[in-house]
């Protein structure tokens, strides 16, 4: 390696704080930007993505602000010591030791396990205390590569303070007492700065074995961190401790033999595991990565609890094979069956946002009127044969298109394709919950429940319904133990049939005319009322187009606003212009959210809120499904309520919409465009404002139980 990951130069002590955490990041960007190692700007925003996704901050009062990224250009490790504590998110308080451990994108093996050896000493109080006790950055600095390259330190022997037995470099085996295992080749040896306080007797004969697998986002630091947490707690209860890290430094399996001997597991990580079939029948503690650093003692007791007790959760054979079913057996069922929404809606994300954008540029390229026409058009024209104004029977009687030639064809295609895309929501959401739940068996039985909800009328709550029920069936399947002749035939054959047969039927036979007969009921309550009450209506129409964004409440009051259309009347155009302005406002709602707290939110939802701006403005209101699945009781009132308000200034203002479809892209049908705008902006700020409270709210309650 080119240098040595920390010089002085990378060293400030007793620094003023510049501001909070944010503005701390952006001094530790300048700071190893001046050596020359990355780019500034590229450093600060990789390190504030990590931050914004998982806080740094640890017990101990520091924080390892750390990022894999193409900005920098050759590894380093920062260090800044603040005169007065800074908040980085840690559950103990502030913290004034921040440690930076930047990593090029291509960082070699050799580096990423010099990395978490630095991890690994950051969790023992010895380490802390005498990087806090240094005068000067030559100190810290050789602190530091003391540990994790003690030979370019110039030391042969361990830090002050340091245990006798070496850890795992890479987290590949530990035991309760001191590791036999020799480090990775090519390794420098563990942490230099363990507990100084005698080793533990050795774990009795009789003493329960532990199998840990620690793992976090980027996997350079909190993996390790949780795997020397695990480790010492066990060797101060006497207890046999085997830590596998499936981290960046990468993974050193468990043996047969230890997995053979084990008494239960434990999982410390934030992303799914690699191998989780491995360990099918094992007792199972399963937790977030940082609990274990935080309370490892804990996790051990827990763990050997569940080794003793019979009823205790155990890694069942679907969960093992589905490693998409996140939390496994450990988890409760609600959480279970939340996961598995999760895992449908993050499938169904790519129909959203490619169906409803290409649905989005037909719009805009052909005109509103594209709809009535366009699968004739994309299938019976070409650019060799462009259509002319095509004629059509639209809701206000025959008409022609606006627009002709190649952007009335181009149009069609787009909208053609985003078309087909969307009919695939619903199939995808209901399968891939199933998978979720069940694997692959669930797979066939969730998208053929999915097309029968479509077929029935149920939309997107008949999608929920059926990926559940096909979940369900099929994993009360897979924990059958059949003949071994039959065992080949039950994952592709029998549980496919037998799970399609039972919840298809229960749609056709049981749910499917019900869910008719609200949407009939709810089109007869809409017309009654149209003559009454028109805000009273307009609150109405919000309330139902956010009550299930897509589903048979939301499709309610859209057929009644389509097919009010063909009377031609005001009061009609405006019941559609507050059909399509209350749709709008969940997608918005949300992307304006995820914009003004991004720190509620995760990655992923953050990336659905760039997209849902887009969904939002052509009336998708799909795109705001993914948040309401993830959180339903925060998001859904929250977005009625903004619905609410935009229905009624719709009606207050007199806002009408000869387009059935588009949303803002159809400004040209809506008339006054202003009051339609206005409507819009007020309930998305409204759905914004109550939605970002509550998950505000939601997130103190957390850690102040945390």
């Amino acid at each position: 390696m080119s240098a040595a990951l920390m010089t002085p130069e990378l060293v400030r002590l007793d620094v003023a704080p510049p501001g909070d955490k944010h503005a701390v990041i952006g001094m530790m960007a300048d700071l190893v930007a001046a050596t020359g190692r990355a780019e500034r700007d590229g450093l600060e925003a990789g390190l504030l993505k990590r931050e914004e996704s998982f806080a740094t901050g640890m017990p101990g009062g520091f924080a390892i602000p750390h990022c894999r990224t193409e900005a920098v250009r050759e590894a380093a490790l920062g260090l800044v010591r603040l005169s007065e504590p800074v908040d980085f998110g840690a559950p103990d308080g502030p913290a004034d030791l921040i440690i930076a451990i930047t990593a090029p994108a291509g960082t070699d093996d050799q580096h990423l396990k010099l990395l978490a050896q630095l991890s690994r000493a950051l969790i023992r109080p010895e380490f802390l205390a005498a990087l806090r006790g240094a005068s000067t950055p030559e100190e810290v600095s050789e602190l530091v590569m003391g540990v994790v390259a003690p030979e370019e330190a110039g030391t042969d022997a361990p830090a002050a303070g340091a245990a006798t037995s070496e850890a795992p470099a890479d987290g590949a085996v530990g035991t309760g007492t001191a590791s036999t295992a020799a480090p990775p080749s090519g390794s420098a040896p563990a942490s230099a700065a363990s507990s100084s306080t005698a080793p533990p007797d050795e774990a009795s004969a009789d003493a329960p074995v532990l199998l840990a697998i620690t793992s976090c986002p980027t996997g350079i630091a909190h993996t390790y961190m949780a795997a020397e947490s695990l480790e010492n707690a066990a060797k101060e209860k006497g207890v046999r401790l085997h830590v596998e890290t499936q981290g960046s430094g990468g993974i050193t399996p468990f043996t047969e033999e230890q997995i053979a001997a084990a008494s239960a597991l434990i999982i410390a990580a934030d992303v799914n595991i690699s191998g989780r079939e491995r360990f099918a029948g094992l007792p199972l503690v399963e937790h977030p990565v940082k609990r274990a650093i935080s309370h490892g003692p804990q996790m051990i007791d827990e763990a050997v609890a569940a080794a003793a007790n019979p009823s205790a959760a155990r890694v069942t054979t679907a969960s093992a094979s589905n490693e998409s079913a996140q939390g496994g057996a450990s988890q409760s069922w609600p959480r279970r069956i939340q996961g598995a929404v999760m895992t449908g809606v993050s499938y169904m994300i790519p129909f959203v946002a490619a169906g409803g954008l290409l649905m989005a540029l037909g719009f805009l390229i052909a005109g509103f009127d594209v709809a009535f026409v366009a699968q004739d058009v994309a299938t019976t024209s070409s650019l060799s044969s462009l259509p002319g104004h095509v004629d059509y029977e639209g809701p206000t009687g025959a008409a022609a298109t606006e627009r002709a030639g190649l952007a009335l064809y181009l149009g069609a295609v787009l909208f053609t394709l985003g078309n087909l895309g969307m009919g695939f929501l619903v199939a995808a959401l209901s399968g891939y919950i199933a998978f979720g739940l069940a694997g692959r068996p669930g797979i066939a039985p969730g998208f053929i429940g999915g097309a029968v909800s479509v077929a029935v009328g149920a939309g997107f709550l008949g999608g929920l319904i059926t990926g559940l029920l096909a979940g369900l069936v099929a994993l009360w399947f897979t924990t059958m133990k059949p003949p071994r002749w039959l065992a080949g035939l039950m994952p592709v054959v029998i549980i496919p049939l037998v799970t399609t047969f039972v919840v298809g039927g229960l749609m056709l036979l049981f749910l499917g005319r019900p869910l008719a007969s609200l949407m009939t009921a709810l089109q007869d309550g809409l017309t009654g009322m149209s003559g009454s009450s028109a805000v009273l209506l307009g609150v109405i129409i919000g309330l139902m187009m956010c009550l299930d964004l897509g589903g048979p409440v939301n499709k309610a009051a859209y057929l009644f606003a389509t097919a009010g259309l063909s009377q031609g009347t005001e009061a009609s155009f405006q019941i559609m212009a507050a059909v399509m302005a209350a749709g709008m406002v969940p997608p918005l709602a949300m992307a304006l959210s995820t914009v003004v707290r991004r720190r509620l939110y995760s990655p992923v939802e953050r990336e659905n809120g760039t997209t849902a701006w887009l969904l939002g403005a052509a009336f998708i209101s799909e795109g705001a499904i993914p948040f309401a699945a993830a959180d339903p009781l925060r998001v859904i009132p929250s977005m009625m309520t903004g619905g609410a308000v935009t229905g009624a200034l719709i009606m207050a203002f007199g806002v009408g919409s000869q387009a059935p479809h588009g949303g803002i892209f159809v400004a040209f049908a809506i008339s006054p465009v202003w009051g339609f705008v206005l409507a819009i902006l007020a309930g998305t700020l409204v759905a914004a404002a109550l939605v970002t409270a509550a998950k505000e709210l939601g997130a103190r309650r957390r850690s102040v139980t945390a």
